[in-house]
Order: structure tokens, then sequence, then C-alpha cells
């Protein structure tokens, strides 16, 4: 009787094992782009401009959600590529799932942020020093995507003008999100040269970043032009053309912040005020470029949901990029001192919760019953482009 209480027992951890090992074998970088939303939320709540009691609260536990969630997508990633080599290496030859590498650089910056927003109050200069020493790696990480994949772009894969969506923009960002993280680091650097060093940094990952990424943005408008919206798999993506602008202003206005301090210790304060007026003005001009940009993805989300828009992990698009600028719109308004700009950047923050909330539901639903863990990659041996729309 022991022997056949045992057996169904067996079998039940043997396909449990299965289970796990088919999700790590369809495991993508998609699923960063959960931390990315959701770590962007709880720095948005945390700058909400009313203060509601237990706020700060519930935004420290999301950071630490994150936290969590970053670190089992990464082992999770990271056992695909030694159990699953062969198959995780084909990911560098499709021309969408392969932008998602940029999701992680800007994940983990959330996390970085999140260090200096909540883990100050909670464990001092400790957060400090654990924040500057992920701020490499994560620059690493972003500059390396921001060239590695445009030149498998080049070389490796199969694009076309009509086939092109804002996907494009995931590996290019990802420096920009750092440059932001270097904007908010830099104040807490004891050091003068350290700060200054994080500083120049900062400027030289954002130029590394925006420019390419208004090519890109340019490019984008041409082919909505000529080709109509993309499919409706592919809807979420359309939102993707907020993110770039959002942080691109988002960085303008920490690092000019920055700048008088930093360059004033370093014996050049002309030029820190220069670079304050610069990040005002440019990143209202950034803002402003990013209302339209907006506007224009409430418009076409609001046609692919009368269209019937099906859910996939790449809703998670509608987070970062709204939460960006909604953490922009903020900073302006801290700086400027103006109600109407608090009170859109307020707006947004609600929003984005709203669209968390929503989407994190689906989301658990979706992995729950396993219909969310697809790797298009594998759907084929040579990799076309022709699995777009599966790859979100």
């Amino acid at each position: 009787m022991q022997q056949i209480a045992i057996q169904p027992m067996l079998a039940g951890n043997a396909a449990s094992i299965a289970g796990l090992r088919e999700i790590i074998r369809q495991f993508t970088p998609n699923w960063f782009t959960v931390t990315m939303g959701t770590g962007i939320l709880a720095l948005a709540l945390n700058q909400f401009p009313v203060e509601l009691p237990g706020l700060h609260a519930f935004a420290e536990l999301l950071w630490f959600l994150n936290i969590g969630l970053f670190v089992v997508f990464s082992c999770l990633y990271g056992a695909r590529w030694v159990l699953f080599f062969d198959q995780a290496k084909r990911i560098f030859g499709h021309s969408v799932v392969s932008m998602f590498f940029g999701a992680i650089p800007m994940g983990l910056a959330t996390i970085i942020n999140g260090f200096l927003a909540f883990g100050i109050p909670r464990w001092g200069a400790v957060a400090v020093t654990i924040a500057n020493d992920l701020w490499w790696v994560d620059m690493a990480m972003a500059v390396a995507c921001g060239v590695l994949i445009p030149f498998l772009m080049f070389t490796r894969q199969d694009h076309s003008m009509e086939k092109m969506t804002a996907v494009w923009l995931l590996p290019i960002v990802a420096s920009e999100v750092t440059a932001a993280s270097a904007g908010l680091l830099a104040p807490h650097l004891t050091d003068p040269e350290a700060a200054l060093r994080m500083l120049v940094l900062g400027y030289a990952l954002w130029a590394f970043s925006v420019p390419a990424a208004m090519s890109i943005l340019v490019i984008l408008l041409l082919r909505l032009v000529l080709h109509s919206l993309p499919h409706k798999d592919m809807a979420a993506s359309g939102c993707l053309s907020l993110g770039p602008i959002g942080t691109g202003a988002l960085g303008l206005l920490l690092l000019g912040a920055d700048a008088p301090a930093v360059f004033t210790q370093a014996g050049i304060p002309g030029i820190g005020e220069v670079a304050r007026g610069i990040g005002l003005i440019g990143g209202t001009i950034l803002w402003g470029y990013g209302a339209w940009w907006f506007m224009l993805s409430v418009l076409t989300t609001i046609r692919y949901l009368r269209e019937g828009m099906p859910f996939n992990i790449g809703w998670w698009g509608f987070t970062f990029p709204l939460g960006v600028y909604a953490v922009a719109t903020l900073a302006l308004a801290r700086q400027t001192h103006l109600g109407f700009v608090l009170a859109i950047g307020g707006g947004l923050v609600a929003l984005l919760a709203a669209f968390w909330v929503t989407i994190a539901v689906r989301t658990l639903h979706g992995a729950w019953h396993r219909t969310l863990f697809v790797s298009p990659c594998l759907k084929c041996g040579a990799i076309p482009a022709d699995f777009e729309a599966d790859a979100v």
C-alpha cells in the first residue's frame, strides 16, 4: 500500500520537473519588462504629489518584489543558457526577441534607483555603495546592448520597413536609462572626483542613446504613414515610443540639477549653471514632444481595443514608457514649481498604477496556466522574421 501511495507522488514530481524545464526552455528576456514596469511604478508612487497613508510602504514593498522578480528571472534565463544552449543562442538571429536584451539593464536600473529612494533610509551609506557598484554593471550591459544588438540587426537579422515597430528602441534606450540613474546617484557620492566622473558619464550615456533613439522615431513615423499600424499582437509596442522621450527628458533634468554642485566642487562653477539651464529647457522641450507621442499612443490603443487586442507579455510595454514620462513630469514640476505640471504628473502616475494592476493580474493568470511562456525562436531552425507577432 505504501508503494502504491508513493508512485503518484513520484509521477507528480516528475511532471513538475518536466514543467519547470519547459518553462526554462521557453523563457526569454521579454519577461524583464515585468521588472521594468514594476520598478518604475514603485519609484513613481514614491514621488506621488499627494501624501496618502501607507503609499510609501506600498511603494517600498513593490521595490522588494521587483528585486525578487529580477533574481528569479535572471536564474531562469541563466538556466536556459546552461540547459538549452543551442536553442538559447537562436535569439541572436530573431529580429524581435533579441531587442528585449535591453530590458535586462533597464529592469536593473529601477532596482538601483530604488536603493537610493528606499535603501538609504533603511541602510544608510551601504545602499549608496550597492547602488554605485550595480550601476557599473548596468552601464556595461546597456552599452553592450546599444552596440551589439544594432550590429546583429545589420549583419544577421531580417528587417524591413513594413515590419518595423517601436521594439527597435529597446536596446538603444537602455543607455539613457542608465544616464538617468547616474543623475540620481551623483549627488550621493561624497568623493568630488567620483561625482564628476559619474556626471560626465551620465551625459555621455545620454548622448550615446538619445540621438539614435530620435532617429528611430523619425523612421517609425514614416513607417506608420506608409504602412499603417502594426498587427494587433504588437499593439503595446506603440507606447514604447514614449520611453526614450520620457527618459531623455528625465536624464537632462536630473543631470542638470546635479551639475551646479558637482562642477563647483570641481572648480568650474560656471559650467554647472549652464548645464542646469540646458537641462531645464531641454527637458521641457522633450516633455512637450512626449505629449504628442502620448496622445498618439492613446488614440492607437483605443483603436486596437475596439478591434480586439489579445493579451500577451508585450502589454508590459505600456508601463515603463508611461512611468518614465510620469517621473519626468514630476521632476519638471519640482524644478519649475508649476502646479498644472504637478497635477499632470500625478494623473499619469494614477494611470500607470491602473495599467500595472490590470496587466499584473492577467500576467499571473497567464503564467499560472503557462500560456505566456513562448519562445518564438524555437518555432523553426533558421529564424526568419515571420514570428514577430508571437515575440511579445
